[in-house]
């Protein structure tokens, strides 16, 4: 169901998203802007100008899917190697650094896990 895996590629929009769109203009912006094609079977990542909102525009057999993560705290980490182009190529490993707010520091956080931190010493 969830095919996501470190044999695909990702791909980076490198400008900031409007995160009301969804499928038809997300491709829109992959064939466009990016100069890719949205049925290549790459995964498209899209941030907000606030980087707290993350869309991964995907095709697999059957359709296209999305997957959209907002955050309650914090902003999201953009990838130090960004191109000047339209988009940049981004690993597995740092996608998965991005979606779960790890710095390459591995002493360093961001502030919506140390929320988390704090509400389980709570519990």
């Amino acid at each position: 169901m969830f095919s996501l895996n470190d044999s695909m590629r990702y791909m980076l929009y490198n400008q900031p998203a409007d995160m009301r769109k969804s499928f038809n203009t997300l491709s829109g912006l992959v064939k466009n802007a990016m100069g890719h094609d949205p049925y290549s079977g790459d995964v498209y990542i899209f941030m907000n100008k606030s980087r707290n909102r993350l869309k991964l525009l995907h095709w697999e057999s059957g359709g296209l899917v999305l997957y959209s993560k907002v955050l309650d705290a914090g902003t999201f980490n953009r990838p130090t190697k960004v191109s000047d182009g339209s988009s940049t190529c981004v690993e597995w490993r740092d996608l998965v650094l991005i979606v779960e707010g790890i710095i390459e520091n591995p002493s360093s956080r961001r502030q919506r896990l140390e929320t988390l931190k704090s509400l389980r010493k709570n519990a």
